[in-house]
């Protein structure tokens, strides 16, 4: 199973904040942004993972991410020359997909929720057994901002449609997709939408059609939140506070998921906290390996 974190775009609704640098590198609370989308692969299982981003700004993820080891996986990267489309990454990434299955993750996306781990590594299984595509389904207050999934009274997806005018349903699909090896064949397929994009959503509707989508909703004990204005940009940043001072641990460390999944060793894992220094993060990672923090199967992880 190959993996895309999608951190392109030119991110203007955070100007001045994106006029420098993407938003995919802007903090939530205590970790760049990009850090959430990746610990949420790392959590699927998945080592192999194309960053894709703009001219302008891939280079400052290969300087803040390398080639992986630190992490126990293998980075590669890929210039967006323009944004036209989330679909679109599976074009720019046919050579790193080369023909496997994939999951695509969007930048400025976070999940969090009980037994995640499970949730993701069931949706590798059936991608990697060419059961169709996995797709999730989040009730919003707003579903005309987003891609909304409509249900019969079998909750069984029978429509999706692309920021519409009268929603059929609260349910929004996320920004988390998981393929089957057809995605890049199906992916050459789509049209340009009317904004001229290359719509996702035109993407899933392929395997609605022929009967292999599968939308999971994500009920309570979940959640998901879409950093892409100031507003839900602040919001994010005091969910991880809340979160990680109510339970005392911190979430999306990805050396420490790394560790647990048994990709990197206790020396390896050392020193990336010597790395980090005095701060809470490099703290966090020495604590884990001195054994002072409980490790749980990432299967089972909140």
């Amino acid at each position: 199973m190959k993996g895309i974190i999608l951190a392109g775009g030119s991110g203007t609704r955070l100007y001045p904040l994106t006029t420098v640098t993407s938003k995919q590198l802007l903090p939530v609370y205590d970790k760049p942004m990009i850090y959430y989308p990746l610990s949420v692969l790392m959590l699927a299982g998945i080592r192999d993972i194309l960053i894709i981003s703009t001219p302008k700004d891939l280079p400052n993820f290969e300087r803040l991410l390398g080639d992986g080891s630190h992490y126990g996986v293998n980075f590669s990267y890929k210039v967006q020359p323009s944004p036209d489309g989330l679909a679109q990454a599976f074009l720019l990434g046919e050579e790193f997909i080369d023909g496997e299955p994939c999951a695509l993750v969007l930048g400025d996306n976070i999940f969090y929720g009980n037994g995640l781990g499970t949730t993701l590594r069931k949706a590798v299984a059936k991608a990697e057994n060419g059961e169709g595509a996995s797709v999730f389904g989040y009730y919003v207050d707003d579903p005309e901002r987003y891609g909304v999934v409509e249900f019969d009274e079998h909750k069984k997806a029978v429509s999706i449609e692309e920021k519409p005018a009268q929603p059929k349903s609260h349910y929004a699909v996320t920004g988390l997709y998981f393929y089957d090896e057809r995605v890049t064949e199906f992916a050459k397929q789509v049209k340009p939408s009317a904004r001229g994009e290359l719509e996702i959503t035109d993407l899933n509707k392929m395997y609605l059609d022929d009967g292999s989508l599968n939308v999971r909703t994500l009920g309570r004990g979940y959640a998901w939140l879409d950093t892409g204005t100031m507003d839900s940009l602040y919001e994010a940043g005091e969910f991880v506070r809340t979160v990680q001072r109510a339970q005392g641990l911190p979430i999306a460390i990805v050396e420490e998921i790394a560790y647990e999944n048994g990709w990197i060793s206790k020396d390896e894992l050392l020193e990336s906290a010597q790395r980090y220094g005095k701060s809470p993060y490099g703290q966090h990672l020495k604590e884990v390996a001195e054994g002072k923090v409980m490790l749980i199967p990432n299967d089972y992880l909140d």
